[in-house]
């Protein structure tokens, strides 16, 4: 089976076969249709966390197929199901914090499976961050990046009753951003988004999902007393400054935000197959990989590539 993969941090992804792995107790052959680019997967791929892959490995966490094989022991689902493979693939399903356990995601069959890639991540991460950020009625939300995930922060915003300022640095991710419902839009090339957001009142909450240190500082700026960040995008630069003073002060709140559970996950499927969201998205080929990478890193791209798998 063909397959993108990473062999040094800073080399392009090389297209090549690899061999199809067999089916083991409580595990599943899915033949991949869709896969979602994700820019979590470009930094993987760069080496730019942390916390780096062991290499070689094939980027990916949006995947989208059918059940070719169950292996003895998986009862969940069955040859010929259409399964989401998520970021979070399995958890232990006995501490805390790994409670929801080993799972791929059933997609319904109204979802399309293009649009289902992207829900397995960009749609549950957002969704998640939304529900963490606290949104309801009468709440005024900051979205900082409309992008794969942006877009879709900020419909999960508006079905939560919330108005929404979308910020971004991109016109037509603005265009975008208002044909989705945003109320307000601040190009941040153009104004001071603090100062944009400060003249509306300031807002209740902000999710900061564009992959720069700025962004998160301007997101924490333009809160009102009493406001939440929610942090989400994973900069390469790690590190943001934040004034203790004005945190204590305002009574800021700072959450992390990390994907989502299955559960999540499910309603996120259900509010789409309901007609509920958009996911805009463009079609590519694995063997423009390489290409693709670039379009994102360049912000040529309007929301979600996926890669036509079939």
């Amino acid at each position: 089976m063909k397959a993108a993969v990473v062999h040094d941090f800073k080399s392009p992804l090389s297209i090549e076969d690899v061999a199809k792995p067999e089916v083991a107790p409580d595990q599943i052959i899915v033949k991949i249709e869709t896969s979602g680019l994700c820019h979590t997967d470009i930094h993987a791929a760069h080496g730019d966390w942390p916390v780096k892959p062991h290499l070689p490995f094939i980027p990916g966490h949006e995947g989208v197929g059918i059940v070719e094989q169950v292996g003895p022991g998986v009862t969940v689902v069955k040859e010929g199901d259409r399964v989401a493979i998520p970021w979070l693939g399995y958890a232990c399903g006995t501490c805390e914090y790994r409670a929801f356990g080993r799972y791929v995601a059933k997609v319904p069959a109204k979802v399309d499976p293009f649009e289902a890639a992207p829900l397995a991540c960009a749609g549950v991460t957002t969704y998640k961050a939304v529900k963490m950020s606290g949104a309801r009625p009468s709440d005024l939300v900051a979205i900082f990046g409309i992008g794969g995930l942006g877009h879709l922060a900020l419909q999960y915003a508006k079905i939560a009753g919330a108005s929404v300022v979308a910020v971004d640095l991109v016109d037509e991710k603005l265009e975008l951003a208002k044909k989705l419902g945003a109320d307000y839009t601040v190009n941040g090339r153009k104004e001071d988004p603090v100062e944009a957001i400060k003249k509306l009142g300031g807002v209740d909450a902000a999710i900061s999902l564009a992959v720069a240190p700025k962004a998160f500082e301007q997101a924490f700026r333009s809160l009102r007393r009493g406001g939440t960040l929610v942090f989400v995008a994973l900069p390469a630069d790690n590190y943001m400054q934040l004034p203790i003073f004005e945190t204590v002060l305002n009574g800021i709140k700072i959450v992390g935000s990390i994907v989502g559970t299955r559960l999540d996950l499910a309603e996120v499927f259900e509010l789409h197959a309901d007609g509920k969201t958009q996911v805009i998205y463009e079609k590519r080929h694995l063997e423009d990989v390489n290409h693709a990478f670039e379009e994102i890193e360049k912000a040529q791209v309007a929301a979600r590539l996926v890669f036509d798998m079939m």
